[in-house]
């Protein structure tokens, strides 16, 4: 109950009664400034009408009495996928290390990509800074002078997260975490991404897979985690019996077994998909590319699929594949893959083997690469680092250079493409998709086997596969079938291969 109801009804239950008139006006002045103060201290203010009639509607106000605490605190609940997510503060740190390659990331722009990723995460980075090394310190990664100052920016900016740039040993963590002081938490890149991709994972392959890599990333970093606990008894057995972190290790390295072998059955289901499709062969173009290139808005764009698609670092965890049909009746199948991104953890890659083994089954990789970032070439450098990794190399590669759209001289950009081998487009607004399908086509034909081969007109369904799937430069009607000469996929030349020998006969 508010102050001014509160007052009335006592005012209602009094039996002192006045008879004089300025007393009750009085009475009534200072009812109205009580309610107006009470009215004050909830939040809103009381309006008055020009008669100097009663509080028709209240308004909301800033309350005053609230601290700057409060206020902040009030200001930092955003909403992340579709929930109400309290912003942590957090300051980001790096370390450039003498010798480094120069086509590489610098620190600054390495930092401002982790500045992305903590966005993404649904922290609010408040500051950064960096230290040039010969190389990282091994106790606390950065030099003591840079731990001091870090340290005052935390007093000073209140600072709740602190992220290195870099993936830090378990003796790191626990050392930065003692002289920054307890309330602070320290993670790494490493983390930060995991962090995301756990967020993310909306479907229950993603999720063994996120829960796969993190329970490995915690496992060396259990260490000083349970000081406090003393060792298990040994019951009538005398000795001190295991520490507590022997039995969480033990625990963990359990459900780390049980999620492979989970991860191992989804990578069998996987496999008899893809052999399911090859038994229809129609050829698959996966897309490739760092993170937040633009692939999923390409494959919604060709294939209407509803993938989500933002402008935020690892929107798409988990492949999607859908089929593309071309105007002149041919199709093939476009898969959207994982963003890759510098400094990509080993754990995150080995996790995700069972989605990534769909790009090793493409017939084509086309390497999408957002040609408005100021660092494009070195982001093609980190997606062709990761290929590598996964030995992809001998897959044919069309590279395509997105969001055309965003630069300030798009046709010098064309003729320059044009001469490296590459296609312009901009998939937000569709420029450039018919010849990027084109581009695909004639591709896909470099990967392709020549046949010619007499069709029975009982086997409509072959030729009509030939069509689908193949690329057709001739057909004639005969008497005994349709003989056709055109490139189709291997395993498709293969179902031909009686009746490309009824034409060797026949000539």
């Amino acid at each position: 109950m508010s102050r001014a109801r509160l007052i009335g009804v006592l005012k209602e239950s009094s039996e002192v009664e006045t008879d004089d008139p300025q007393r009750a006006a009085a009475s009534d002045q200072e009812e109205r400034e009580e309610a107006a103060d009470g009215d004050v201290a909830n939040g809103v203010v009381a309006e008055t009408s020009k008669e100097g009639s009663d509080l028709v509607r209240k308004v909301p106000v800033r309350n005053k009495r609230k601290t700057d605490e409060e206020e902040d605190g009030y200001e930092r609940y955003t909403l992340r996928n579709g929930r109400e997510v309290y912003q942590e503060k957090a300051y980001l740190v790096g370390v450039e290390c003498k010798g480094t390659e120069d086509n590489t990331f610098n620190i600054e722009e390495s930092l401002k990509e982790l500045a992305q990723l903590a966005d993404t995460a649904g922290l609010s980075v408040v500051g950064s800074t960096y230290q040039k090394l010969a190389n990282p310190n091994p106790r606390t990664y950065i030099g003591s002078g840079k731990v001091a100052e870090i340290k005052n920016a935390i007093h000073a900016l209140d600072v709740e997260t602190v992220i290195f740039d870099d993936e830090l040993s378990a003796g790191q963590l626990r050392n930065l975490e003692k002289a920054l002081g307890g309330d602070v938490r320290v993670c790494d890149r490493t983390a930060l991404i995991l962090d995301i991709f756990n967020q993310r994972a909306a479907t229950h392959e993603a999720a063994l897979q996120v829960a796969l890599a993190q329970m490995e990333y915690q496992l060396p970093r259990l260490t000083k985690m349970w000081t406090h606990l003393e060792r298990q008894a040994g019951g009538k057995v005398k000795g001190m019996g295991e520490k507590q972190i022997e039995v969480d290790k033990r625990i963990l390295r359990t459900q780390i077994s049980a999620l492979r072998k989970e991860l191992e059955s989804v990578r069998q289901h996987r496999k008899q998909y893809r052999n399911r499709r090859l038994s229809v062969p129609v050829p698959v173009v996966s897309l490739v590319g760092y993170t937040n290139a633009g692939k999923s808005t390409i494959l919604n764009r060709l294939t209407g699929a509803n993938v989500l698609a933002e402008d935020q670092l690892f929107a798409t965890l988990d492949p999607t594949t859908r089929r593309v049909q071309m105007k002149n009746g041919s199709e093939f199948l476009l898969t959207d893959t994982v963003g890759f991104i510098q400094k990509l953890p080993t754990m995150l890659v080995a996790a995700f083997r069972a989605t990534l083994e769909e790009i090793s089954e493409s017939s084509l990789l086309v390497h999408v690469v957002d040609i408005s970032h100021p660092l494009a070439n070195q982001q093609i450098d980190a997606v062709d680092k990761v290929l590598t990794e996964l030995d992809v190399a001998s897959i044919p590669k069309l590279v395509v250079w997105n969001k055309i759209d965003k630069v300030d001289d798009p046709e010098r950009l064309k003729s320059e493409a044009e001469q490296k081998g590459a296609i312009c487009i901009s998939a937000i607004s569709g420029d450039g998709l018919e010849q990027f399908c084109s581009a695909v086509q004639a591709k896909l034909k470099d990967s392709l086997v020549p046949v010619e081969a007499l069709i029975p007109y009982d086997k409509g369904d072959l030729l009509n596969s030939i069509h689908q799937v193949g690329m057709v430069e001739r057909t004639e009607f005969m008497e005994n079938g349709t003989l056709i000469r055109a490139h189709v996929p291997l395993p498709l030349a293969r179902l031909l291969t009686p009746m490309r020998q009824l034409v060797a006969a026949a000539q």
